[in-house]
């Protein structure tokens, strides 16, 4: 076996598994879970039926490249949603199965175990893909706290001897679980820094389309690279999905745009790796990425929830309005493992404590004393939860 598997820590959630033995939820209450970023909302009728239509696409091999006129409906919406004036379907484009595939595999292509750039870069706290990624890989992981009030990642406070020997640096924008939002100065002194020290930028972007202001959106990579005169998006890939867009977090669907070097490279490990979209979920997501009336609509039920859940619990435990995404991370009156606990034990309300979602670093663990809350239920299972919660905490 790979000895690198040992390495490996459990999943978030199966350390909550662990957490959780013996804890038996309230039979008095319906269970409610806002543990797990799995999207609940109804997949969009367009959708399915665009499914069932091409079903007859199953009787032949797909390309690893991607259909052409998939990667041009991902083209003209990178253009269209970053205010991007070009890039090139065929050089700057792949389909992936999903963000979480492609974010483990190209961190496989953008080591080199012949240098000495072994360190990969991550926020913490962090989405562990990142952290698997890196060690699969033979590299070494290296976490930057966010900041516990603003929740920014400041890489430029890492020491230069640790930039020299880095490879990749992750970016997760809008964040998991924060849900801060990178802005312009931010990327740029970002980019300054992969030209200097040479690193590849791999930016996290699956949250980007849940927002709160329509006329808001938040900033991606590929619009930092713009605004700043990066056409050619050197040593940047960015990540982005239709799990949270679209509703179809189980159509695994999503793509990698960037560099171009770095996508013809990632073209040829895909070929071996095994990772052909199929044909059905190609024209599915063809058609996924040119329709917005159902990605408002989506942002819209997110809108209503985030400001029901405020309005009930924020009198009692102070909430901070995410910039983007569809997390409260909440800062805790207790230990966040205790909170979680004794909030399933008493509401039947699963969260996911913090601490489990980042690393011991500079003697810090930036999740302590918070608890990841996913509103991804519906409008009357979020209510009903804010309720139990408010309850909750009234009691403590």
């Amino acid at each position: 076996m790979n000895p690198r598997l040992e390495l490996l820590q459990p999943y978030p959630f199966e350390k909550l598994r662990g957490l959780m033995q013996g804890v038996t939820g309230n039979s008095a209450l319906a269970p409610i879970s806002l543990s797990v970023g799995e999207p609940r909302h109804p997949t969009p009728k367009f959708i399915q039926d665009e499914w069932h239509q091409q079903v007859q696409g199953l009787s032949h091999y797909p390309t690893t490249q991607g259909s052409e006129s998939l990667r041009a409906s991902i083209s003209q919406w990178i253009k269209k949603r970053f205010s991007v004036s070009h890039i090139d379907p065929n050089a700057n484009i792949i389909p992936t199965l999903g963000s979480r595939e492609a974010l483990f595999s190209v961190i496989q292509v953008l080591i080199n175990s012949e240098t000495d750039k072994k360190f990969v870069i991550c926020p913490n706290p962090f989405y562990q893909i990142y952290e698997g990624a890196a060690l699969l890989a033979g590299a070494t992981p290296y976490f930057v706290n966010a900041d516990p009030v603003s929740h920014q990642v400041d890489y430029s406070s890492i020491d230069q001897t640790v930039l020299q020997k880095t490879a990749v640096v992750f970016v997760c924008s809008p964040g998991n679980p924060t849900g801060k939002v990178m802005n312009l100065s931010e990327w740029k002194t970002l980019f300054e820094l992969s030209d200097q020290y040479q690193f590849t930028i791999v930016s996290d972007e699956c949250y980007s389309e849940i927002y709160p202001e329509e006329s808001n959106p938040p900033m991606g990579a590929l619009s930092a690279c713009q605004l700043l005169g990066r056409d050619r998006f050197d040593r940047l890939v960015v990540m982005s999905s239709l799990s949270k867009r679209s509703n179809v977090p189980g159509m695994r669907s999503a793509f990698a745009a960037g560099d171009a070097v770095i996508i013809k490279s990632f073209l040829l490990y895909r070929t071996y790796h095994g990772s052909a979209m199929n044909p059905v979920i190609q024209k599915v997501s063809e058609l996924a990425w040119q329709d917005e009336q159902h990605v408002i609509e989506n942002r819209r039920l997110y809108r209503e929830k985030f400001t029901v859940f405020y309005d009930i619990v924020n009198d009692s435990l102070a909430l901070e309005k995410p910039e983007a995404g569809f997390y409260y991370w909440i800062k805790t009156p207790i230990d966040d493992v205790l909170f979680t606990q004794q909030l399933f034990a008493n509401y039947h309300i699963q969260v996911l404590p913090g601490s489990v979602l980042a690393r011991q670093h500079a003697s810090i663990n930036p999740g302590y004393q918070r608890v990841r809350v996913a509103l991804v239920g519906s409008m009357e299972e979020t209510r009903e939860a804010a309720q139990r919660i408010k309850e909750f905490v009234t009691q403590l």
